[in-house]
């Protein structure tokens, strides 16, 4: 994988190596037991150590990551263009309280 990744690269790499439409109940499923886990990553402030990615904040993004992206996938979603969509709706909504 680039290291340099877009999202659409990182959607574009989950699904060819995960996309079963079948189980999108899974990876919903899934995402809300990596959520939980990385809300104990947080209260116990698990951070990256050098390469030691196991059990820390940083590792239980990417999963939330990778399955927010899964079930994109599941529904034929851009989330890059979802981002942007968003973004407009939010600076409309927030202009007045800046």
């Amino acid at each position: 994988m680039d290291h340099n990744i877009t999202l659409q690269g990182l959607q574009q790499y989950i699904k060819d190596k995960d996309h079963n439409p079948e189980r999108k109940h899974v990876y919903f499923q899934k995402l809300i037991e990596e959520v939980g886990e990385l809300s104990e990553a947080l209260r116990k402030d698990s951070r990256m150590q050098g390469s030691a990615i196991k059990g820390t904040v940083e590792e239980e993004l990417y999963d939330v990551l990778y399955y927010v992206a899964a079930l994109a996938n599941v529904y034929d979603i851009d989330l890059e263009t979802c981002m942007h969509l968003k973004e407009a709706l939010n600076r409309e909504k927030y202009k007045h309280k800046a």
